[in-house]
């Protein structure tokens, strides 16, 4: 981290944030543990918080945990009046020792420090924050739910904190991180989700944030979402543009599985062109996917061998879901995120125009795989849980918390 020169002309220390000097002060009182499955997802608050601040000045304070609770803010404070607010998505599952292990945790470090300098916030440490968030873990490990499908889910938080209304990025910081139990993201993962498909309200745009994980690229997606539930859907199919391009399924990242003329399976997903989300498991599932593809015979993957597969990232209009539904070759949609790992998709509601061009209805997209997860969705499901539980790690990516 550069130091601020002073008026003599000297560079003044800023201190780095030092996971050395993490203090642990317990909570007196130790809260009952609830029965899995019956809380719904991050409702449940655990007895600790990581917490440090940032001042322009001295630098990162000494990290802490200490007992959950309120903060104190100023209500000018930067992150109020300008969203100044990012945020990181983690897991901590039980390994088959039952140690905490964690799912490539550096990469969500690497992202939440993009985030931060999309935001103008001051950077941190990214190896020092691990280290903090690993002895958070340990501090609540009871916490953590043994039944598979929950695990105890981690949110690291950095927020503006200069207390001023001026338009300008905030030269002060709160960074902290709270841990909750949590069980599936969606009540029917078992069946799959269904997506309403928008473009009337646009999540993201080019050159703009939706490459970023920012608080504020969550909120403006509520009212459509309430509009979507009102029609029957869970989530929303986010759209841009004319040609109506799929950006993001909800939260998720979004793939589509297709039959080839060959009997081969191709997997398409929207590039990182800047609209949609980095996601740790999208990436970790093309990686799989491109293994199996470059050598099915390694049944990387549990699908036959002598299915050759696919793997594209390219633009994906709903309008190419429709026609491969209609023909008959559009096998399985699935999305993938932290908070679900791999979720069905069992229809998408597209809004198009009738003959005359101006009542607008609903036309379904349905799946040829129907409800649940398809072969591909399976197997990712299957290969990914078991690298994020250690039990068969691809590629070195569960981390354990010691």
């Amino acid at each position: 981290m550069t130091s601020p020169p002073q008026a003599n002309g000297k560079a003044h220390h800023i201190a780095p944030l030092d996971a050395s000097l993490l203090t642990i002060q317990r909570a007196e009182t130790l809260k009952p543990i609830p029965e899995p499955g019956t809380y719904i997802f991050g409702s449940i608050k655990t007895d600790h918080m990581l917490i440090m601040t940032f001042d322009p000045i001295v630098g990162w304070s000494a990290p802490q945990i200490k007992p959950y609770g309120p903060l104190s803010l100023d209500p000018s404070s930067n992150c109020f009046q300008y969203c100044t607010n990012v945020f990181e998505g983690m897991k901590a599952i039980l390994g088959p020792d039952g140690t905490p292990v964690l799912f490539r945790p550096e990469d969500n470090m690497r992202r939440l420090q993009s985030s931060a300098a999309r935001m103008a916030l001051p950077p941190f440490d990214e190896a020092a924050l691990l280290a903090c968030i690993k002895k958070l873990i340990m501090t609540e490990e009871r916490w953590i739910p043994a039944p598979a499908g929950h695990s105890l889910y981690i949110r690291p938080t950095l927020i503006g904190t200069t207390p001023s209304i001026k338009v300008g990025a905030s030269k002060h910081a709160t960074l902290y991180a709270l841990v909750t139990p949590v069980g599936p993201y969606f009540a029917t993962a078992t069946a799959g989700v269904s997506l309403l498909a928008v473009n009337e309200h646009v999540r993201s745009w080019p050159g703009g944030t939706g490459g970023f994980k920012l608080g504020l690229n969550y909120s403006p997606g509520f009212m459509p979402q309430q509009t979507a539930a009102a029609l029957g859907y869970d989530q929303i199919l986010w759209l841009i543009g004319e040609n109506k391009l799929i950006t993001e399924a909800g939260a998720m990242n979004f793939f589509a599985v297709v039959e080839r003329d060959d009997g081969g399976l191709t997997i398409v997903t929207p590039p990182l062109d800047g609209t949609i989300l980095p996601g740790i498991v999208r990436d970790s599932t093309l990686v799989l996917l491109r293994a199996h593809a470059a050598d099915t015979s390694a049944k990387i993957l549990n699908l036959p061998a002598d299915k050759a597969v696919y793997v594209e990232e390219r633009a994906l209009s709903v309008n190419e879901l429709a026609e491969w539904a209609k023909a008959g070759t559009l096998l399985e949609c699935f999305g993938t995120g932290t908070a679900v790992l791999v979720v069905a998709i069992e229809r998408i509601g597209d809004v198009v125009p009738d003959a005359d061009g101006k009542v607008k209805k609903v036309r379904n997209i349905e799946m040829k795989a129907g409800k649940g997860l398809g072969p591909v969705g399976q197997a990712m499901w299957d290969k990914l849980l078991a690298s994020k539980e250690g039990r068969d790690d691809f590629r070195g990516w569960a981390v354990r918390c010691e």
